[in-house]
């Protein structure tokens, strides 16, 4: 997967609370569409009319957010059904990082094992950094150090569990992290089939 070091662009102001996994991509649209192609329908009931033309105050549509790697939310993003195929939407639209109070929590798993990264910030925070970004301004989010930049006063810190960190630092998911181990997985292995030998005798059926 991408890793996330240091990116910079607008973000899209885009508060509302409580937004699901099936606002974000549609069901039928992982059915059919390989998640490379999932971008176009990425919010598509708020970003599209019904005759399938561009809804024009949609701010998803705006061009000042077009191609914007960053994503402002209100509380609870990412709720809903366990949808991978949300993250994968997310990124074919170009997001690399979502600011949000709170998440879905398998949602917000699901974010670190696709090289997006889920900051959560208090929601006087956001309100403060949409403020900031509402006519295109860019943030420039720092994972090395844990800030994020508005060219305005203080950077904004925030916390991240080290390990997941390490994981988008270094563009691994959960199984690539383990995989760099590997010599010690087999190192201890080796040794416990000599203190254990009984526990790995194969099963007989």
């Amino acid at each position: 997967m991408q890793a996330f070091t240091t990116v910079t662009g607008p973000a899209v102001p885009f508060l509302r609370a409580n937004v699901d996994t099936d606002l974000i991509v549609r069901i039928e649209r992982l059915t059919s569409l390989p998640k490379d192609q999932l971008g176009p329908y990425a919010f598509e009931s708020l970003r599209y009319r019904p005759d399938g033309s561009p809804e024009p105050d949609c701010i998803l549509n705006a061009a000042r957010f077009q191609h914007a790697p960053f994503l402002l939310a209100g509380d609870n993003f990412g709720c809903g059904s366990s949808r991978e195929g949300a993250v994968w939407a997310l990124m074919c639209l170009g997001i690399r990082a979502v600011i949000a109070p709170s998440y879905g929590d398998i949602f917000f798993s699901n974010c670190f094992q696709n090289g997006v990264l889920p900051i959560r910030l208090p929601m006087a925070r956001i309100e403060a950094l949409a403020a900031h970004c509402a006519d295109g301004a860019p943030l420039t989010v720092d994972l090395q150090s844990r800030l994020i930049h508005t060219g305005i006063g203080a950077a904004q810190p925030f916390a991240i569990d080290a390990m997941r960190r390490e994981g988008l630092l270094s563009g691994l998911d959960a199984i690539g992290l383990t995989l760099r181990d590997d010599a010690a997985i087999r190192a201890w292995q080796e040794r416990d089939r000599v203190q254990r030998p009984w526990a790995w005798r194969p099963v007989r059926r």
